[in-house]
């Protein structure tokens, strides 16, 4: 597969976590961005650091890398390669997928050392 583009987003970004019953706060539907999952134990919500929400938990101070799609679902090793490349200098990921495409959060002190990582990799980051 060949490398692909990457985009660093300016958002700044805040990761949630909620009981499982928990209604979703309001403020997150007027966010500019904001991501939603819900299982068994959990209600996740990222959205950007600047709206607060009342939450159980959260891991703030993330940026975001989205990959430039669409992409199709055809394509495999995705995100598996670019955690790869990550995961080998030591900087943790969080990982989201939509439909159209894939979107990785790192932490903020680790921005550069991540880029030079991709970089060195053949991704492209714009």
């Amino acid at each position: 597969m060949s490398k692909l583009t990457l985009r660093l987003t300016p958002d700044v970004m805040a990761i949630h976590s909620l009981p499982a019953n928990s209604a979703i706060p309001e403020q997150v539907f007027s966010a500019p961005l904001y991501f939603l999952a819900k299982t068994h134990q959990e209600v996740s919500i990222v959205l950007p650091s600047n709206i607060e929400i009342d939450s159980d938990d959260v891991e703030d101070d993330w940026r975001m890398f989205e990959v430039i799609g669409p992409l199709a679902f055809s394509l495999t090793g995705i995100l598996s390669n670019i955690s790869t490349v990550l995961a080998n200098e030591k900087i943790s990921i969080f990982a989201i997928s939509t439909f159209d495409t894939d979107h990785i959060l790192v932490k903020s002190n680790k921005i550069a050392q991540a880029k030079t990582a991709l970089l060195a990799n053949g991704y492209d980051i714009i």
